[in-house]
């Protein structure tokens, strides 16, 4: 396993440091999103240096979602017009001057514009750093550099939720103007996109790229030959929005990618986020402290993610999908008849631990795959052509899927806390049978086999043609 392991990961450093240094703004946008769990609360209190109503702090997480949709036109312009790389270092920019702002804040009203910019720099980053990564990566790491995005992001998170309660207010800014000052001082010197730069017909800076993220002794021009092929076919296609719905296999791919990042919300990630502490308040639950649990569920999500980093590439996206969709299905009807025993009176406090056991695992299931995967999957499956929008529309979905789960739960929960739970997890059944039955395994394929298998080849086709082509290149016919 441990040779298996090594011939994974070797010759890819150079991949790997530009995909770690380019994603350090997720790590900033884990502790935007987070911020508001630890810093409400000193807020709306009577230590706040910053006079606060309950209103204003209900708008500081929404401003942020405002930010994220606002920003779309400019990440769609921005990806194409400067290029993923430089795309990133924009969104740095703009998360170092949202910290500073947030840190030497003494009004409200300038949380609420760094919050809205950090919505935008979010947006581009979740945009930008997918697309960079899959396009330098092997096929044999891709998965395992793409799930990195989300491994910065929860560190974020643990970042703000261990911080938040127990240090300063400007303690949270600093370290975000630190992250955002590591990326901007190293990233800016790592190579740019080779499909992005040879989509621009630069072809020499496409080598150049390539020789920086490939080993001494890997045939450049055969890749940059197969590079070229790929995107000169996918040229063909037109790249009008409209096309995500003419063509066939765009239309696949949106679908997917629709119901993935939807449905991660609609299996109550985002209620779990915002609203951890009032479910473990209603479920009765006191073991462990609210903010203890807050870190330790957020250290689990890590943990989980960085577990799935070494095994995405191992046994592949849809299996890890299945088992993680099944695994929190399990833990939200726990949850879920825990809450209806408990609405119809019946006396729970001998199993009160149900709820921190169901968070928990909860946490570890659903990072391990349905939180991890989708990001891994909808960076393969759109062409060139269509990859800035489709990666754009993708972020919309996610987005809307976050507002469309929060907003069942604040409606439904009124009706009992069983009832939200009960919805999750026929979504979480949903996602599983979906990804059982009309999701394709990008496992180990190039980005021009998923576009194939993606147009209605079958795999054995899809393999049959690249062998031919591998042949004849190997035999000079």
């Amino acid at each position: 396993m441990t040779v298996k392991s090594v011939s994974i990961f070797k010759d890819t450093g150079s991949q790997i440091f530009a995909a770690v240094t380019g994603t350090l703004v997720a790590a900033s946008d884990g502790m935007s999103f987070g911020w508001t769990s630890p810093m409400v609360p000193y807020l709306l209190s009577d230590e706040s240096h910053i006079p606060t109503t309950e209103t204003q702090a209900e708008w500081l997480e929404t401003i942020s979602l405002i930010g994220a949709f606002c920003g779309l036109p400019f990440t769609i312009y921005f990806v194409d017009k400067i290029g993923r790389k430089k795309s990133l270092l924009l969104a740095a920019v703009v998360v170092l001057l949202n910290w500073i702002a947030i840190g030497l804040a003494n009004r409200i009203e300038y949380i609420f514009v760094a919050r809205f910019f950090a919505g935008m720099a979010g947006d581009m980053s979740f945009v930008a750093a997918p697309m960079y990564i899959a396009e330098i990566a092997d096929s044999k790491i891709r998965g395992f550099l793409s799930s990195i995005i989300y491994i910065m992001m929860l560190l974020g998170l643990v970042f703000v939720y261990s911080l938040g309660p127990y240090t300063p207010f400007y303690s949270i800014p600093i370290v975000g103007c630190v992250l955002a000052s590591v990326q901007l001082l190293i990233y800016t010197f790592q190579p740019a996109s080779p499909y992005y730069l040879i989509y621009k017909n630069r072809p020499e800076e496409a080598k150049e790229s390539l020789r920086r993220l490939r080993s001494a002794h890997a045939d450049l021009d055969k890749e940059l030959k197969e590079i070229s092929a790929g995107i000169e076919r996918q040229k063909t296609e037109k790249g009008r929005p409209q096309d995500l719905i003419l063509v066939p296999s765009n239309r696949k791919a949106i679908i997917i990618m629709t119901v993935l990042n939807a449905g991660q919300h609609m299996a109550s990630i985002s209620v779990m986020y915002m609203n951890l502490h009032p479910i473990l308040n209603a479920a009765g639950s006191i073991y462990l402290d609210n903010n203890i649990t807050a870190i330790i569920f957020a250290v689990i999500m890590l943990l989980a993610s960085t577990c799935a980093c070494f095994t995405i590439d191992k046994f592949g996206r849809k299996i890890i999908l299945i088992v993680s969709s099944f695994l929190s299905a399990l833990c939200l009807i726990a949850l879920a008849v825990y809450f209806h025993l408990q609405y119809l009176h019946y006396d729970v406090s001998a199993v009160s631990w149900i709820p921190i056991a169901s968070v928990l695992v909860y946490a570890a299931a659903f990072k391990y795959g349905l939180g991890l995967v989708p990001i891994v999957i909808t960076a393969e499956i759109f062409p060139a052509k269509m990859k800035a929008i489709g990666m754009t529309v993708a972020d919309v979905m996610f987005v809307i899927g976050g507002i469309i789960s929060i907003q069942f739960y604040q409606i439904l929960h009124k009706y009992g806390m069983h009832v939200p739970f009960y919805l999750f997890t026929v979504c979480a059944v949903g996602v599983l049978v979906f990804s059982a039955f009309c999701i394709p395994e990008t496992k180990g394929k190039s980005l021009e086999e998923i576009q194939l298998m993606l147009k209605g080849d079958k795999m054995e086709k899809v393999e049959q043609r690249t062998g031919i082509e591998k042949k004849i290149e190997l035999t000079g016919v």
